[in-house]
């Protein structure tokens, strides 16, 4: 192993051990949030049939109109924090504080290309924020969304976003389509506000609610997504910062039945809907990531590029957490930059 490869792994390592409120939580099959019971005597063949269905009509699952409440808030603290977009979730959860959706608007004017930025998995109030500054000076306005469960959105008990990757199958399948159909909201009031060439910008979890909002979404012409992989399921087994996930999880079932389980709300069954069309994305990834492994990134983006022109891929030597150090930070941002740059404005 070179000295590069092992530093970043020691880098990577050192991070995930920063977070110490990681639990581990009970399985729930939680087929009630997805149509079915929670007594379903038999949830593996509800679920074999309800994926089934799904996936042959994801238009329809993932189907929504604009919101009947957008409101913009007056700055918060300065103008210089980004005006507060709220609205009402397509998605009707349990939980009343995860149902308003929050977004904080960075604009550069008031029409022109804009972009929805889909952070990643426990992302906090304040991050990201240089990368909407930083697109603004490209001359794009950005939409940060706050994902579901998160900061303004999280749930009493729950300093994580628990309940949009958890060992609730069904829970977490409402939540990562409740992400999907928030992040379409968001794009329709972009452009009922008159924003024009549109696209999406995701990290981690946010990228693949990104992909799959883009494959069902022509508002989109441009999307550029970090850390990228295949199957929902495959980076919860073997990702580190889902290790805790995992383990709710594998008495209960195998990795084959979660991958299929959880196909729905991954990336690789919708690549077909790429095939043809005239949008474009930019994939970046890290050579010694240990959340989304290089093998899921390499046969995502092998699968993509082959479905046509317009799809580019970066892969930097760096990890999951690391991507946003010096240097690896810079021909990333540069990338991003230049691609948002050359597709939408």
């Amino acid at each position: 192993m070179r000295w590069l490869e092992q530093s970043i792994r020691r880098y990577e390592h050192r991070r995930w051990t920063v977070d110490d409120n990681r639990r581990v939580l009970p399985f729930a099959w939680g087929l009630e949030h997805i149509g079915g019971r929670a007594d379903e005597p038999a949830p593996r063949e509800f679920l074999d049939r309800w994926v089934d269905r799904t996936l042959a009509h994801s238009e329809d699952w993932f189907a929504t109109g604009p919101a009947g409440d957008y409101v913009l808030h007056p700055p918060e603290n300065s103008a210089h924090g980004g005006r507060v977009l709220t609205f009402t979730s397509a998605v009707r959860s349990p939980w009343p504080e995860n149902n308003l959706v929050h977004a904080r608007l960075f604009a550069v004017r008031t029409t022109g290309p804009a972009v929805v930025l889909l952070p990643q998995w426990n992302a906090k109030w304040d991050v990201q924020v240089a990368l909407c500054r930083w697109l603004n000076r490209v001359g794009i306005t950005v939409l940060r969304l706050s994902m579901p469960y998160h900061d303004r959105r999280a749930i009493p008990g729950h300093a994580r976003a628990d309940n949009l990757v958890g060992p609730n199958i069904g829970l977490t399948l409402q939540a990562n389509r409740q992400a999907v159909l928030d992040v379409r909201r968001s794009l329709l009031w972009l452009a009922q506000a008159g924003y024009g060439k549109l696209g999406l910008v995701g990290t981690s979890i946010g990228s693949a609610v990104g992909f799959i909002t883009m494959a069902h979404d022509p508002l989109v012409r441009a999307g550029v997504f970090l850390h990228v992989s295949t199957y929902f399921a495959d980076v919860v087994r073997t990702g580190m910062n889902t290790s805790h996930v995992w383990e709710g999880l594998r008495a209960n079932v195998s990795a084959d039945e979660l991958r299929r389980f959880w196909a729905p709300i991954s990336p690789f069954p919708y690549i077909p809907r790429l095939r043809g069309s005239t949008q474009k994305m930019l994939m970046v990834s890290g050579r010694y990531d240990p959340t989304f492994w290089p093998e899921f990134s390499a046969d995502l983006i092998r699968n993509v590029r082959a479905q046509g022109p317009g799809h580019e891929a970066l892969v930097l030597p760096c990890g999951h957490y690391s991507l946003e150090l010096w240097p690896f930070a810079y021909p990333a941002a540069l990338a991003m930059g230049s691609f948002l740059f050359r597709n939408l404005a």
